[in-house]
């Protein structure tokens, strides 16, 4: 790998961290879409005989967990980013009041992590001499810029890859033999479920065996569970 002109900011691009906000959107949303509404057509399809009602709760399943995974997704992060936004502004008001105590305990911390007391205040005054709340809000608090989360994008991501998830079981709704249906459902999602959890994986830098065996084990069960409750509960429509 050349060396050459490379700088901090290109080197942390390359790690998978940096993805981390989006891709946990967007596989969460992609996993909720195809086994969610794979569920609810194979628990109508259980109970049903004809495509219609499938059609139908296929449809609908895709367009109210869409909305409510985005919506979902906007409020949870925007919450969490209140609480950062909160407590960034408790530390600038405790920078102000006591100082002195805030430069000990960034002092303390970076002792604890390993360096010696008299050169952990050392670094403690430079960095509070650099950018004091920039110190306290990463190390004390533990925000930096790779952990916070963006509510449009978290909400967009969660939203789109639903859809996209949920678009299998509605074209197989569509196109599989009424008969067959359940049978093709389950086939199609626990394919799609295993590209999706090497797709994931493959971006993230994690083992796809796990997150093969461990999307499809929780794919199949919640399948199964919606199928049985279908053949309990269903009566021919």
């Amino acid at each position: 790998m050349k060396t050459d002109n490379i700088t901090i900011d290109n080197y942390l691009d390359n790690h998978y961290i940096k993805k981390s906000n989006w891709l946990r959107a967007a596989v969460l949303g992609a996993n909720d879409g195809i086994i969610s509404v794979s569920s609810i057509a194979i628990g109508v399809a259980s109970a049903s005989s004809v495509r219609e009602p499938v059609l139908l709760a296929t449809i609908a399943g895709l367009v109210a967990g869409a909305l409510s995974m985005a919506a979902g997704e906007y409020v949870s992060v925007s919450s969490q980013t209140d609480i950062e936004k909160s407590d960034i502004e408790r530390e600038r008001q405790e920078l102000i009041e006591m100082p002195e105590i805030e430069l000990n305990i960034l002092a303390q911390i970076y002792e604890r992590r390993g360096l010696k007391k008299e050169t952990a205040l050392i670094v403690a005054k430079e960095l509070t001499e650099h950018d004091a709340l920039a110190a306290h809000v990463r190390d004390e608090l533990g925000i930096t810029e790779v952990s916070q989360a963006n509510p449009i994008q978290a909400a967009m991501a969660s939203g789109a890859s639903f859809t996209a998830g949920a678009l299998l079981p509605l074209l197989v709704t569509f196109f599989a033999p009424e008969k067959l249906m359940v049978h093709f459902l389950y086939a199609f999602t626990i394919v799609s479920l295993i590209i999706l959890g090497a797709v994931s994986a493959k971006a993230g830098g994690s083992s796809i065996k796990k997150a093969v065996i461990r999307i499809v084990i929780w794919g199949t069960i919640a399948m199964g569970i919606s199928a049985l409750v279908g053949y309990i509960f269903g009566v021919n429509i």
